[in-house]
């Protein structure tokens, strides 16, 4: 019930756990008190408590979880922007990138699920790269990405395996201080240019929505991002799936 003594309807119990959600009195990664408790507490049914919850669903904010109750899934959107791949950035406080650095800002966790193989990329991958059609002649190493055990990012990264192979690119771990900026860096490929295609919003494929453990109906920001060294090669391919509510993309450039 509200202050007046009114029943609250499934909007008002949505607010609610909103608001105590975004002011953290039920923090990320937690789990929220089970519907029959709930109902107890605002004094509607479960039906509503239900309906309520179906709502937050919806905006992202919770993700129920067979047997482990709802957990809350809500994050402080991330700013996608030219400053996070700054050196500094990228490797502050031993951060394994870009993505590490941020979710500790948040006081989260970081986990990476990392797998690497040789492997025969995509055309539109080859032409970026320069490499030839039908061949196995790139390094693609895959990451989903987490913070607190929550899927935020499905990254692929391919480079040419003649400068990747049998290097610490190779390593299915999240072992490279900087990611793999640096790492190419070390191996003496610095990048002095990026350049980036977005997609800010398209419904993701079942295999990726299970990925990101979302629904199908949640809209995805697609990333394509190509690192060039000083001479124009291009080393780096680096594709990023995000749930599009988890990102804010924000750039600076300069006007004429």
């Amino acid at each position: 019930m509200n202050e007046n003594g009114a029943k609250l309807g499934f909007r008002e119990i949505a607010a609610t756990l909103r608001a105590d959600i975004i002011a953290g009195r039920y923090p990320t990664a937690s789990v929220l008190p089970p519907e029959p408790e709930l109902a107890e507490r605002y004094g509607a049914s479960r039906s509503l408590v239900n309906r309520a919850m179906s709502v937050l669903a919806a905006e992202g904010l919770v993700r129920p979880r067979q047997g482990r109750g709802t957990m809350v899934t809500w994050l402080p959107p991330m700013v996608h922007s030219a400053a996070r791949y700054a050196r500094s950035a990228r490797e502050r406080g031993d951060a394994k990138g870009a993505f590490d650095s941020e979710v500790l800002a948040l006081g989260l966790e970081p986990k990476h699920e990392i797998t690497v193989e040789r492997a025969e990329p995509p055309a539109e991958i080859a032409d970026a790269l320069g490499l030839p059609h039908g061949e196995v002649n790139c390094l693609v190493r895959r990451r989903r990405l987490l913070a607190s055990g929550i899927p935020v990012r499905l990254n692929a990264s391919w480079f040419p395996l003649s400068i990747a192979k049998e290097t610490v690119l190779e390593e299915a771990a999240p072992v490279i201080k900087g990611g793999v900026k640096s790492a190419l860096a070390g191996l003496g490929y610095p990048q002095t240019e990026a350049r980036e295609r977005i997609i800010p919003s398209r419904l993701p494929t079942e295999a990726e929505a299970r990925a990101l453990e979302i629904s199908r109906d949640r809209t995805i920001t697609d990333i394509v991002h190509t690192g060039h060294t000083a001479d124009g090669r291009i080393v780096e391919v680096t594709t990023t799936l995000a749930p599009a509510h988890y990102l804010v993309i924000e750039h600076t450039f300069p006007l004429s």
